[in-house]
């Protein structure tokens, strides 16, 4: 079959968000570098000028408010404010007892009060009178144009006023708590992530950057791990009808928690003496790869470029979503960019990534059990990650738009087709049904 006869079906996101993002991110980047800029706010700045580009093409070239899925009707005026009023209130209430859900947790949880974490709590903590203030206007504002109001936040402040709980839809105050539990966790962790990453980058000097293949991989490495936790970071703030950025459904399967938090501190299996930490007794690539001879030097060019490759790959696959990144969450399908050729190409890059760089099948012990051992583990990692997209597509195949999705992709994706064999080539095409 060819793209004409059985064409992708259409990405939730188009590739100009990106784009846009993108421009933005680096032009500050730059500015930064060259004027040594490299505190926390400077940080900061760089998710600033990631979001605000996307905010723009996506209002003024995409019109994406303007799409059926925001559930916003901009035909003719919007309601009285009496008609909302009860609504609005309700909802904001469950709103404000929603953050302090989350503010309590974060109280409890004694990670979030040191190290990268802090900076957070006080960012957090600054902007929470700001945030309390606008969610008021906002609210009001919105309920006045949404087709049905009484959404998940409506019946979550149903349930908590109490008077009203025998009315509240359960099934929306789950979806509700799940939504905000994902936010709650991983924006508090991208912005922890964010000043970090920005000074390493910007603490590179130009003459470094080229002394030699290891330094020229490693920067670029860092230079798209920014990349990507400053578009995932923009994706997890902006969770908005208006941007068309809302979360439709958060995971509802706890396999699907379980897999994806174990990835994650103070959860994570991985690091340092966890369980699933595969780097006792290895080294990185650049230690089986050094010398200084004419194959040496071909192999870490060869070497390097392969990782900066599979990590730009996995940046991509993030700048893909545009507004909408965010882990456990439906916020619409993404058909563009590497989802072309793969329906998880993060995962799949992240640990090609992992296993190129580590080379957890060479020791330094010369131990054949360290080099099994490792090895092991390592795949055991990535059967994590194969456990995390089965769980996700067991949660987007419900949406007719997934399925269709995944059905093309069956047909024309060129792993999806390796890994099946014949049985993609004979697959018929799906339809893809209206919007």
């Amino acid at each position: 079959m060819t793209a004409a006869t059985d064409p992708c079906p259409p990405s939730a996101v188009s590739h100009g968000v990106g784009i846009a993002g993108l421009a933005g991110l680096l032009a500050w980047t730059g500015v930064a570098w060259h004027y040594g800029m490299d505190g926390p706010y400077a940080g900061l700045t760089a998710v600033a000028a990631c979001g605000l580009p996307m905010i723009l093409w996506s209002l003024l070239v995409d019109r994406v408010h303007r799409n059926r899925s925001t559930g916003i009707d901009w035909n003719g005026p919007p309601r009285p404010l009496a008609d909302v009023l009860d609504t609005s209130l309700v909802k904001i209430a469950g709103l404000w007892v929603t953050w302090g859900g989350i503010a309590i947790l974060y109280g409890l949880g004694r990670w979030y009060w040191s190290g990268d974490y802090r900076f957070v709590m006080q960012l957090f903590g600054a902007a929470a009178p700001v945030l309390l203030a606008l969610s008021v206007p906002y609210v009001l504002w919105l309920d006045r144009r949404l087709v049905d109001p009484k959404d998940a936040t409506y019946a979550f402040g149903q349930w908590i006023i109490g008077g009203a709980a025998g009315q509240a839809d359960l099934s929306q105050v789950a979806h509700h708590l799940r939504a905000w539990l994902v936010k709650g966790f991983f924006l508090a962790f991208m912005l922890s992530v964010v000043p970090g990453n920005f000074a390493n980058l910007v603490h590179w000097k130009g003459a470094d950057v080229l002394a030699s293949p290891f330094a020229l991989t490693n920067f670029l490495v860092t230079l798209l791990f920014l990349i990507d936790v400053a578009f995932a970071t923009v994706g997890y703030m902006l969770t908005l009808k208006p941007l068309d950025a809302h979360i439709r459904t958060a995971n509802p399967f706890l396999a699907g928690w379980v897999a994806a938090l174990i990835c994650y501190p103070p959860f994570v299996l991985m690091g340092g003496g966890g369980p699933l930490d595969y780097h006792p007794g290895t080294a990185d690539w650049s230690h089986w790869l050094a010398g200084s001879g004419p194959l040496h030097v071909t192999a870490q060019w060869i070497w390097g470029a392969m990782l900066v490759a599979l990590t730009g790959i996995y940046a991509w696959a993030t700048v893909a979503f545009g507004l909408r990144f965010s882990n456990l969450t439906h916020r619409g399908i993404i058909t563009h960019g590497p989802y072309r050729w793969t329906r998880h190409p993060a995962y799949l890059s992240k640990n090609l990534f992992w296993w190129l760089s580590t080379l957890p099948f060479l020791a330094t012990s010369g131990s054949l059990i360290d080099m099994v051992r490792n090895s092991a583990i390592l795949a055991l990692v990535s059967g994590v990650y194969y456990w995390r997209a089965r769980t996700e597509e067991a949660h987007l195949l419900p949406d007719p738009a997934y399925a269709a999705y995944s059905a093309w992709m069956a047909r024309n994706g060129w792993i999806d087709r390796l890994l099946a064999g014949d049985r993609g080539r004979r697959a018929e095409p799906v339809t893809q049904p209206a919007e």
